[in-house]
């Protein structure tokens, strides 16, 4: 029964965490410890998302110049636009920081896990998945920032003392784990479950220490039915514009139906992987459990709906 109603076990783990956080959030002296294990936990994701994601797979699958361009330009082109066009639409009825996570939703990578398996389950091209999420996610260690600051303005200004943190937290680990690839990659692949517990651990650290700090700064005080129901509705839209845009965008490149699930999933997904360490890094620790509320849900809607319609799109008859 829970497996129908959440295809991917991390979707509870997600809930269950915020629930956590609303219920006991760290307080007082824990924090500097809380954030502590957080920032620890984020370089180890980082670390470990750097020897996984395979150097020889992404060189191979550039070649394909239509459909990982398609899926970059939609990820952090078009999704942007609908991120920053959603901020403009609920900024007048949503605290701003709420509002500008719909922006920070919309400068993320994609997935990695769970893009490749619902292409691999709708029958796209799975290898060409796994090639645009490395890319994808390559590229949005660094450019997501950068773009979130080029489009927010004063409101997603970096500092020196950002850059440095994305720097240190997010970009040399995962360097470090590119260079140490050759020895850890084979465990990495012959321990999967373990790797993927680990790196599900670190987020729901991020994800918890965040929205604890929100939960003290008093978000449920801030946010009342008729709020969180227009956050409902934002994500919603988004997913639609998202999933009918990528789909649409797939069949104007006139890609081959594997290649167009591909581009579907790769470029309609985002990642609470990266947005919450990202979120972390950039935000005080207040303002990050706010900003990543957007995120949070889209990220659980995401996968629910990827399940629902992936054996649809498995079904040859289906166009």
């Amino acid at each position: 029964m829970l497996a129908r109603i959440f295809p991917d076990r991390f979707v509870p783990v997600l809930l269950a965490t915020i629930l956590l956080a609303s219920l006991l959030p760290v307080r007082g002296a824990a924090v500097p410890v809380a954030q502590g294990i957080s920032t620890a936990a984020i370089v180890f994701l980082f670390f470990l998302n750097g020897v996984r994601l395979p150097r020889d797979e992404v060189l191979h699958g550039i070649r394909n110049w239509k459909l990982q361009g398609g899926a970059f330009v939609f990820c952090f082109g078009a999704m942007a636009l609908f991120g920053l066009a959603a901020q403009f639409a609920v900024a007048p009825l949503l605290p701003a920081t709420l509002a500008l996570g719909f922006l920070f939703l919309g400068i993320l990578p994609s997935t990695v896990q769970s893009a490749t398996a619902a292409s691999s389950l709708a029958g796209g091209n799975v290898a060409a998945s796994v090639v645009a999420a490395a890319l994808l996610n390559l590229a949005g260690v660094v450019l997501s920032p950068l773009l979130f600051a080029a489009i927010a303005g004063s409101e997603g200004e970096i500092h020196g003392q950002a850059v440095l943190r994305i720097v240190a937290i997010l970009l040399l680990p995962f360097l470090a784990g590119q260079a140490a690839q050759k020895w850890l990659r084979p465990w990495v692949l012959a321990h999967r479950g373990l790797a993927t517990f680990m790196d599900r651990t670190a987020i729901a650290i991020a994800v918890y220490v965040a929205f604890s700090a929100a939960v003290v700064g008093g978000i449920w005080s801030l946010l009342d039915a008729r709020e969180i129901g227009i956050v409902l509705a934002a994500v919603a839209v988004l997913l639609a514009l998202a999933f009918g845009g990528a789909w649409a965008l797939g069949g104007g490149l006139q890609l081959a139906r594997a290649d167009r699930i591909t581009l579907l999933f790769s470029g309609a997904q985002k990642s609470i992987a990266v947005g919450a360490p990202l979120a972390a890094t950039l935000f005080p620790p207040a303002a990050a459990g706010m900003v990543l509320v957007p995120i949070l849900v889209y990220h659980m809607a995401q996968l629910i709906l990827s399940a629902w319609i992936a054996p649809i799109l498995n079904r040859p008859a289906q166009v």
